[in-house]
């Protein structure tokens, strides 16, 4: 845990419910073992999506479409989600949850690699989710702050992987060093980049908020 496991269980008891839809697809995800953003982590999503009332959202790493669905709800009449996933097999039931919750006019699914997909977008989006592959974050970078409209916000999700951003390299699973080392990467580009003031956050697996000038 990044946060103290009893202030958690106490801040997260104070939740109002979510919808019915929410909390379904949830368990579905938690039944067929699909990660998805963590409860505190929503808390933060909603808040920034009330405030900024961003007209158009962009979201890298649609899973089964659950923050989708979640985002869908807190956006104004006549807000477009456009999100990306490769995953082949995930791809037809985020569409199915896009149906279910009545979104399917209001959510763009593009199927592909980020990398690629990124490149054939144009216009400015007013709020960015970055919640795909973690080592590619440091990669989408160029592109994201492309299409993210001045004044416009981007979230990035799982960037503390669980406090290991703190070890030294030699201390994480080896398997886990270029993960490590490229989010160690990206985080010190968000906070030192020109033009972009970023809070570091440690939310669920660690979020962070950048605002572009």
């Amino acid at each position: 845990m990044i946060v103290d496991e009893r202030m958690l269980d106490y801040i997260l008891s104070l939740d109002k419910d979510e919808s019915p839809l929410v909390r379904t697809i949830e368990q579905e995800a938690v039944r067929d073992y699909v990660p998805i953003i963590r409860k505190e982590s929503r808390n933060l999503l909603r808040v920034l999506l009330k405030m900024k009332k961003p007209g158009a959202v962009l979201e890298v790493g649609t899973a089964i479409g659950f923050s989708a669905v979640l985002m869908g709800e807190c956006l104004p009449e006549g807000s477009h989600i456009t999100t990306i996933e490769k995953y082949e097999k995930r791809i037809p039931i985020a569409r199915e949850n896009f149906c279910r919750a009545g979104m399917e006019k209001k959510i763009t699914l593009l199927e592909g690699d980020a990398a690629e997909v990124l490149k054939t977008l144009s216009g400015a989006y007013d709020f960015i989710f970055m919640d795909a592959a973690k080592g590619q974050y440091i990669h989408f970078l160029p592109e994201i702050l492309r299409l993210l409209a001045p004044g416009g916000i981007l979230v990035s999700d799982n960037v503390l992987q669980d406090g290991d951003v703190v070890e030294s390299r030699y201390a994480v699973v080896r398997r886990n060093r270029t993960i490590h080392s490229r989010m160690r990467e990206y985080l010190w580009t968000l906070k030192h980049m020109d033009g972009l003031e970023t809070i570091v956050l440690p939310i669920g697996d660690g979020m962070t908020v950048s605002v572009k000038a």
